[in-house]
C-alpha cells in the first residue's frame, strides 16, 4: 500500500500496490502493520455499505462527537464519488479546511478520515458503491451533521446534488460547538 498524506495533518489517500500477472492481480487493502507504524487506527468494530441509485446523489457531512469520535477508511467499489473530509478538531491548525478526491472502482484508492473530521461524498456515477471501515460503533446520540454547502468550509463540489436526504437538508452550518477536543 502506498499512503499519500494529506493537507489535513493525520489524513491519508491509500493506493494499492498490485501484483500483476495474466490472471489479474493481488493487492492489500489493509494490513496492521503499515497502519500501526504510521500511527493510524488498526482496530475496526463496523464495516458499512452504502450505495447510491443516481448520479449526484449528497450524502454527509457527517461526523460522530467523543467518547464516539470515529475513524473512518473509505473505499468506492463500484462506479465513483468525490469523497471529501473536513478538519473539526479544535486546536488544529487547518480546522473547518476541507480537501475532496475522486475514489472509484477504477483507481481503487481509499480515504482514510481520522477522528475529528466530518465526511461525506457526492456519487459522480449512477449506482455508485462505498464500503467503509468505522473504528467505533454508530451511535445516534453522539452524531452530528454539517450543511454540506456551508460557505465557512466553501467546499467546491464537483457537481450540483440532485438528491440529499432530509436530514442533509436539514443540517446547520459549522459553529464552536462542533469543534471537537483532539
Amino acid at each position: 500500500m502506498m499512503f499519500r498524506s494529506l493537507p489535513l495533518s493525520g489524513a491519508f489517500l491509500i493506493d494499492p500496490e498490485k501484483r500483476e500477472d495474466d490472471r489479474g492481480f493481488f493487492s492489500r487493502i489493509f494490513c496492521e502493520q503499515d497502519f500501526s507504524s504510521r500511527g493510524l487506527e488498526t482496530r475496526w468494530v463496523q464495516m458499512n455499505n452504502s450505495f447510491n441509485r443516481a448520479k449526484a446523489t449528497l450524502r454527509g457531512l457527517h461526523f460522530q462527537r467523543p467518547p464516539r469520535a470515529e475513524t473512518k477508511v473509505v473505499r468506492c467499489v463500484k462506479g465513483a464519488i468525490w469523497d471529501v473530509i473536513v478538519d473539526l478538531r479544535k486546536h488544529s491548525l487547518t480546522f473547518s479546511h476541507w480537501f475532496g478526491a475522486e475514489l472509484s472502482e477504477e483507481n481503487r484508492t481509499m480515504m482514510y478520515v481520522p477522528r475529528g473530521f466530518a465526511h461525506g461524498f457526492i456519487s459522480l456515477t449512477d449506482c455508485s458503491e462505498i464500503i467503509y471501515l468505522t473504528s467505533e460503533r454508530y451511535s445516534p446520540k453522539h452524531e452530528g451533521t454539517l450543511r454540506w454547502d456551508d460557505p465557512l468550509h466553501g467546499i467546491s463540489w464537483p457537481l450540483e446534488p440532485r438528491v440529499v436526504s432530509d436530514k442533509d437538508k436539514a443540517a446547520a452550518n459549522l459553529t464552536a460547538s462542533d469543534a471537537i477536543a483532539s
